[in-house]
């Protein structure tokens, strides 16, 4: 909250500034547990002066309509400027000093701040129009170079003073300005700068722990957390009994972090010490025992109680915990969650009859998948609910469970994360899975997809681990059509922009239609990525953009065998009447296949493109069946030289209606064999 709050103070009164047409060199922010500070360096002394002109009405209107004018002006009407028939009112105004605009502005800031949690406190509360703020407001210290800059907020004004540490230096501190603040405040045991108290808090910690031949298990995340809560943070060695430890040492670790915002710390085989570090925000006279003391107490009955939901949920087998998930509802329209978990088995040991997981053995991804949410209902889970899934995974370990099974129950929930590891192992891929598509197929069938910014069930969280499960682990498999292919399309985009796939290659691969393997897309999208960013790339699709505009602007398809019972041996020509052509419907039959006969007058650049087209077409094909997108880029990328060889010799409109047909039909050969591969209509560029 407080790097938010710094941000905000910046934001705010930059604005406040540009408003008064002021601007500062630089803006520094501070923020302690007890005080949110700005610096910004070289405002000017004043605000400059500037002339303002107003429209007013035309000389010719009411009476009324001109005193109006001159009283929101303050002038006179001699002092109008009458221009072609309208008054205008010139009003110039001096430049105000910077400290008389300062004031207004701070008192603004404090007003409307947008503290994400705030109070009101003392009589003053009783009125929902008093001050709000994250703590009772205590002091404001406002200074423009040595001045002081009058600001009185709910009765608090404004002053050149302050205080020092709660302990080490409660009293009031006089200020000069800005460039004794931060060093008069550290004399007072208050570090302003909050980078530097976690520098302190990072670098003493690892000290401590290799004093005593320990390892600091690093957490940034604690690390700020404690600069937040200390002005002038100490961190301290402390221990708790070694008999804990048998407790998962994840729990020990959540009780230390989130309970008591201690670090933890590992011995040199990597297991959890029965130790910890504390930060405490003073320097005691007694180097810190009695504080290392009363946070062992406090360490010690956190603990105590951990081991007790830990041993009684050792007591009651998975099978027994999963039996109470009939009793909670999944959701209103998917029934419970012993129904979801039903679901995930049966999919889960699909995966693995069909080998659409290599490798999985199908009982023991039935077996994980019934176990895997057992631990919803343990108390170890009520207590700590970022725990579900491990301490699954620890309750089937000593229960005897294989060991897959064991590892599935505590990661099917994986990746949670962009940043968090994907599933390897079978049978925890198979559940992962499972539980993710079940999730989406559920959600998505039951008229339920996320709409804009609201996805309150983890949809897109779902389909991103989907991805990153299907393409991680190369699984074969045809996912879903319709909203569904789509959603994961977009997630598709989403997750491959960071690892610099261009969207717009995905939607080409996807424009073809019918394609939901989302390994075979991505290798279709890598090789035609360094195929259009080649050279060769580069100049087909620039030949491939100019031959498809040729043929939007004529409207004009390549002759092809109607599917529909109706259409059925007539075809589409891309003129506007579609039995104009009737009388030539033979010949155009014989053309469908191949577009136009060549005549033997042809221009040899035409029947070089030809040429290349019966060799290109049936090149890409193969080995796009073959899955090779590489060669069938390669096939592709012969056609580079004839098209703009065709393009540089050959009128396509042509006088002659047949050859103009003809040359069309080639062009629109060109088109679809490109289309073989990508849609490179939908490629920018």
């Amino acid at each position: 909250m407080q790097a938010r709050a710094r941000n905000d103070l910046a934001r705010m009164f930059a604005e406040e500034l540009a408003k008064a047409g002021l601007e500062a060199e630089e803006i520094e922010t501070f923020a302690t547990p007890r005080r949110l500070g700005l610096i910004a360096r070289a405002l000017p002394l004043a605000t400059a002066a500037f002339s303002e002109e107003l429209k007013g009405p035309r000389s010719s209107a009411p009476p009324q309509a001109l005193e109006g004018f001159l009283r929101k002006t303050g002038l006179t009407q001699d002092q109008l400027v009458d221009r072609d028939g309208v008054y205008f009112a010139v009003i110039d105004k001096p430049g105000q000093p910077s400290a008389a605009v300062l004031g207004g502005a701070v008192e603004r800031i404090i007003r409307n701040f947008p503290w994400p949690k705030s109070m009101r406190w003392g009589a003053a509360s009783a009125s929902t129009s008093s001050l709000r703020w994250v703590r009772p407001l205590q002091g404001i210290v406002a200074l423009f170079g040595d001045a002081i800059v009058p600001v009185e907020v709910e009765g608090v004004s404004s002053g050149a003073s302050t205080v020092g540490h709660r302990f080490h230096h409660p009293g009031p501190i006089t200020l000069g300005g800005a460039s004794d603040y931060a060093e008069k405040l550290r004399a007072c045991h208050v570090i302003v700068d909050a980078d530097e108290r976690a520098a302190i808090i990072r670098d003493r910690a690892r000290a401590l722990a290799g004093e005593a031949g320990l390892s600091l298990v690093e957490d940034e995340g604690l690390v700020a957390e404690n600069a937040g809560l200390t002005e002038w943070p100490v961190p301290l060695l402390g221990r708790f009994d070694a008999d804990y430890l048998d407790v998962p040492p994840e729990v020990i670790q959540l009780t230390a972090r989130s309970n008591q915002k201690y670090f933890v710390l590992r011995d040199d085989s990597g297991a959890l010490a029965p130790a910890f570090i504390c930060t405490a925000n003073i320097e005691s006279s007694d180097g810190g025992a009695a504080i290392v003391a009363g946070n062992q107490r406090v360490l010690a009955a956190r603990l105590s109680d951990a081991r007790f939901f830990w041993e009684q949920d050792l007591k009651t087998p998975l099978d027994e915990q999963a039996k109470k998930l009939s009793e909670i509802v999944f959701h209103e329209k998917l029934g419970t969650v012993a129904e979801r978990v039903g679901r995930i088995a049966d999919l889960a040991e699909w995966l693995a009859i069909e080998a659409i997981v290599p490798g999985c053995d199908p009982d023991h991804a039935r077996r994980a998948a019934e176990l895997s949410k057992a631990d919803l209902v343990t108390g170890m889970v009520g207590e700590f609910p970022e725990l579900q899934g491990l301490i699954g995974g620890y309750l089937a370990e000593a229960q005897g469970e294989p060991k897959a099974v064991a590892e599935a129950v505590r990661d099917h929930y994986k990746p949670v994360g962009q940043g968090d590891d994907v599933p390897t192992a079978p049978v925890t891929v198979a559940v992962a899975l499972a539980d993710k598509l079940d999730t989406l197929r559920a959600f998505f069938g039951a008229g339920m997809p996320p709409t804009g910014s609201k996805d309150p069930f983890a949809l897109r969280r779902a389909a991103l681990g989907v991805i990153q499960i299907v393409t991680g682990n190369g699984l074969r498999l045809p996912i879903a059509a319709g909203d569904l292919l789509d959603f994961l399309a977009d997630r598709l985009k989403v997750q491959q922009r960071e690892a610099g796939v261009r969207h717009d290659l995905i939607d080409a691969v996807f424009a073809l239609g019918g394609e939901d393997d989302l390994v075979r897309v991505l290798a279709r999208v890598a090789a035609l990525q360094s195929f259009v960013e080649g050279g060769e790339g580069a100049n087909l699709l620039a030949g491939y953009k100019r031959a498809a505009n040729i043929l939007k602007k004529e409207g004009w398809d390549l002759p092809r065998v109607m599917a529909d019972r109706g259409e059925q041996g007539m075809p589409q020509t891309g003129e506007e009447d579609p039995l104009a052509m009737v009388e030539e419907m033979p010949e155009l039959v014989r053309e469908m296949a191949l577009g136009s006969a060549l005549p033997a007058d042809a221009p040899d650049a035409e029947r070089a493109l030809v040429a290349a087209l019966d060799a290109a077409e049936s090149g890409a094909k193969a080995a796009v069946e073959a899955e090779d997108f590489a060669a069938a880029m390669g096939a592709l990328a012969s056609l580079r030289g004839p098209i703009d060889a065709f393009f540089e010799a050959v009128t396509v409109n042509d006088a002659d209606s047949a050859v103009r047909r003809r040359r069309l039909n080639i062009l629109a050969r060109f088109r679809d064999a490109v289309h073989g591969v990508a849609d490179f209509s939908r490629i920018e560029g």
